[in-house]
């Protein structure tokens, strides 16, 4: 199939996504995602071979990457990501990072060449996947999403720091100082983002809200490719362009037009998670190396033990230091959360084999496993918020009782 033939195909594949994943939602709440990756492997060139990648829809795919890390950005509330829960996610991170440092150089037999794209990997999270599932189940506003929103935060950060400063190629030194001008440069546009606006501005945005105008969503396009061109021209990873673009955004429509910001995120998320995200993610699939993956016993041994290691380099400092108002069930579920990685690793997995670090069937049980994260973990931790909020309710309503029968009393 021609490269058009594919692009069709692929749409089609994120057309039928959502209805399968509603109809199987009545018995089992199976992420979208995992819908758009399965098909992408079924009609990729180790099953059906119907599809096949080239030029433009790897371009398209990268934008995809870059639309849902930015959203992950957006999506940041600084209200709550600060403060005593900041301190304890950072710290959270560094540890997954030391582990995640040493296990995966243990697990490559003594490389550290091949121990820091691994470790890195492990110390990621979904949060442009978590954080939907939470909105979903109407969880947004608890303070369990408070502390997953800070927590995955950091997780989706840091690794792309990391990214930058230990997979670069670059002396780290020479890293660390271009990371420091990308850092200046975005302290300066979060600077102009948190100045007041001038009142033309709010009415422009809310005049050419619902016209063939969009001022607001081509500023929000306009700072996103500003934001990657800077990642490129630094040399950095445009990830960390695409992650800074989203948390400016957040502050310039808040602080310009906040009347207005629920609806140009809505026109934006309905550009990404309409197209782009989902392009990504068939994308994914299509390109998954399953040969690799079942071309011997090995990588299927690599897949299990990756998907514990998530667990234990990212989820055991999470329970760690969680805040100590969360229960063991809410703990629980934040490590399963936090654990769930996926388009990180499918990025580091790809340096990993460009590099030459990484073997393929290496890389394949490494994006394997982050999918069954994404697939095993959210399920198991939305079971343990709806306890932890059950055992919550029935506290409270005891406790009703109690004070009711002493005042009665």
């Amino acid at each position: 199939m021609d490269h058009s033939g594919t692009l069709i195909l692929i749409m089609a594949i994120a057309v039928l996504a959502p209805p399968l994943a509603y109809g199987v939602s009545r018995w089992l709440p199976v992420p979208l995602v995992i819908f758009e990756i399965g098909l992408g492997v079924v009609t990729g060139p180790d099953v059906l071979g119907w599809a096949e990648t080239g030029p433009v829809i790897d371009v398209l795919s990268r934008l995809g990457l870059a639309m849902l890390i930015f959203l992950a950005g957006y999506e940041i509330q600084f209200d709550q990501v600060k403060g005593e829960t900041l301190t304890r996610s950072v710290w959270a991170w560094l540890a997954a990072l030391a582990l995640g440092l040493g296990l995966g150089t243990l697990l490559a037999g003594g490389s550290f060449g091949k121990g820091v794209y691994l470790g890195t990997a492990l110390t990621s999270t979904a949060l442009g996947t978590v954080l939907p599932l939470l909105r979903d189940a109407g969880d947004l506003p608890s303070r369990f999403a408070a502390v997953m929103t800070a927590m995955g935060s950091v997780g989706e950060f840091g690794p792309i720091i990391a990214m930058a400063l230990l997979l670069s190629g670059r002396a780290p030194a020479r890293s660390a100082a271009l990371l420091a001008v990308f850092a200046l440069l975005t302290a300066a546009a979060v600077f102009w983002a948190l100045r007041p606006k001038r009142p033309w501005f709010a009415r422009v945005i809310a005049r050419t809200l619902h016209s063939s105008a969009q001022f607001a969503v081509r500023l929000v396009m306009l700072l996103l490719v500003v934001m990657l061109g800077l990642a490129q021209w630094l040399g950095l990873d445009v990830l960390l362009g695409a992650f800074a673009a989203g948390l400016i955004t957040r502050l310039v429509l808040h602080g310009a037009a906040p009347e207005s910001s629920g609806t140009v995120l809505s026109k934006v998320e309905a550009m990404g998670f309409g197209f782009l995200v989902p392009l990504f993610y068939v994308v994914t699939g299509i390109e998954f190396d399953l040969d690799a993956l079942l071309s011997g016993g090995r990588p299927l041994l690599l897949l299990v033990a990756f998907l514990l290691l998530f667990l234990v380099v990212r989820g055991l400092p999470m329970w760690l230091l969680a805040p100590r108002d969360l229960g063991r069930r809410d703990r629980g579920a934040l490590v399963l959360f936090g654990s769930t990685a996926l388009p990180l690793v499918v990025a580091i997995a790809t340096l990993g084999v460009q590099d030459g670090h990484m073997a393929p069937g290496e890389a394949a049980a490494l994006v394997a496993a982050a999918m069954v994260s994404v697939l095993v973990f959210p399920l198991v931790a939305l079971r343990l918020r709806e306890g932890a909020r059950r055992g919550t309710a029935g506290a409270g309503a005891e406790e009703g009782v109690r004070t009711g029968g002493d005042e009665s009393w």
